[in-house]
């Protein structure tokens, strides 16, 4: 009999080892949808949130995943912002109840996603970078390419895949396509610096597309984004990574990557459509100057925002004396989700920046994990005062990346000690 149970017993316990295994893969496949669905924003609800609905379902029942006292921080933040958000939709006077309801849903679902995908890379940082990495990678340069394939008329589908003359894949904004490009490429970059010959040529390949792409969206934060990112990767992996046969290289690849993505501008300013709109949006925009240009009709945003402590809801700005949103971040989530709920947004930028920049100067296996993330997000937080990115997806997603990172700065497994283990 008792030979009996521990036969019961042991079947029962490779039963559960075989199904938790099997969750553990559902989840890694389940994660790289919802990363690669993030390159389809056309409506919202997006693809990203409804699949970020399995990612969440099948982590609930997963093992090896669990919520980490260290990303705390985050998930007070989150809870923090959600009544005010709620409070700040009732304020609307021009836009539907409905309307407004799912906007501010919208982004306390987005903030949520940063809490759990930093839990779940916490717990094993290089492996499951990996799986986000690649997904990330294969969507923009996917994007990148539609986009400025559909920018040049060589593929069917330019009604969609652009807007304004402009590159914008399956988005909803160039403006938006641009940025979403930029981390991915950063990876590649990193792997171009430090990776083998196989792995540089390839990480190359991408970086070329991917930035292409970004040119073909013509959108100029997204321009100088990728810029001073990339100066960002090659100055913290110079400093912190690099040996120096590998220095010798990175000055080397410096100046043969500059000459060539002259080149590759070159060759598409040559073409008559493209050197128009370069030369457009390269000179001060209509939009940009006067008393309600996107600089002006900020002061009146400010100003607006001292006034109305509950904020005045979404989506309404544009319906009062400025018909065009202001374009500023650390403003329009003050008018959007009140005072409460807007300083719980520029805190969670503030801390993302904080836990970001004081981690990447400390030695660990996993820093080239983070050196990417910290370039993009730094330019990000710079560019929020320029643009209205509460609602962009890949903010929410680089956030809690870091903070996800930064939780699991010291754990590895066996063979990640290796001083570039990290270079996914």
């Amino acid at each position: 009999m008792a030979l009996a149970d521990a036969s019961l017993l042991e079947s029962r316990a490779r039963g559960g080892a075989y199904l938790d295994a099997r969750l553990g893969t559902l989840l890694k496949w389940a994660v790289a949808l919802w990363v690669f669905a993030g390159s389809v924003v056309i409506t919202e609800p997006s693809p990203y949130e409804l699949s970020f609905v399995l990612v969440l379902a099948v982590s609930l029942f997963a093992g090896g995943f669990a919520f980490q006292r260290t990303t705390l921080g985050l998930l007070v933040l989150w809870v923090t912002f959600i009544p005010f958000a709620l409070v700040a939709a009732f304020q609307a006077t021009f836009t539907p109840l409905n309307d407004a309801l799912i906007f501010q849903a919208v982004t306390i679902f987005l903030f949520f996603t940063s809490y759990w995908v930093a839990n779940y890379v916490a717990e094993a940082p290089q492996e499951r970078m990996r799986i986000i990495v690649a997904a990330y990678t294969v969507a923009a340069v996917l994007s990148a390419a539609m986009g400025t394939l559909g920018y040049l008329g060589l593929i069917p589908g330019r009604e969609l895949l652009t807007l304004y003359g402009r590159a914008k894949a399956l988005f909803n904004d160039p403006n938006v396509f641009g940025p979403f490009l930029i981390l991915p490429a950063m990876y590649a970059l990193q792997r171009v610096l430090l990776g083998s010959n196989r792995r540089a040529f390839w990480g190359a390949a991408m970086f070329m597309v991917i930035t292409v792409g970004v040119f073909a969206s013509f959108s100029r934060a997204a321009w100088g984004h990728l810029a001073i990112s990339a100066v960002l990767v090659y100055l913290l992996c110079f400093v912190f990574i690099a040996h120096a046969r590998e220095k010798v290289r990175m000055l080397i690849l410096a100046l043969v990557g500059t000459l060539m993505i002259v080149v590759a501008i070159g060759g598409l300013l040559s073409i008559p459509s493209v050197q128009r709109l370069f030369e457009a949006r390269a000179a001060a925009q209509s939009y940009d100057e006067g008393e309600t240009g996107r600089f002006g009709r900020q002061g009146y945003a400010f100003e607006l925002a001292l006034e109305n402590p509950w904020g005045i809801g979404p989506l309404e700005f544009r319906n009062l004396r400025v018909r065009e949103e202001p374009h500023n971040s650390y403003v329009n989530v003050v008018h959007v989700y009140g005072w409460g709920g807007g300083f719980a947004f520029i805190l969670l930028i503030g801390t993302t920046l904080w836990r970001g920049l004081s981690f990447v100067t400390k030695s660990s296996p996993n820093r080239l994990l983070l050196i990417p993330l910290v370039s993009v997000f730094v330019p990000l937080a710079a560019e929020a005062a320029i643009i209205d990115l509460d609602h962009w997806r890949h903010f929410f997603l680089v956030a809690g990346l870091i903070w996800g990172v930064t939780a699991g700065y010291r754990t590895t497994k066996a063979g990640e000690e290796h001083r570039l283990s990290a270079l996914v």
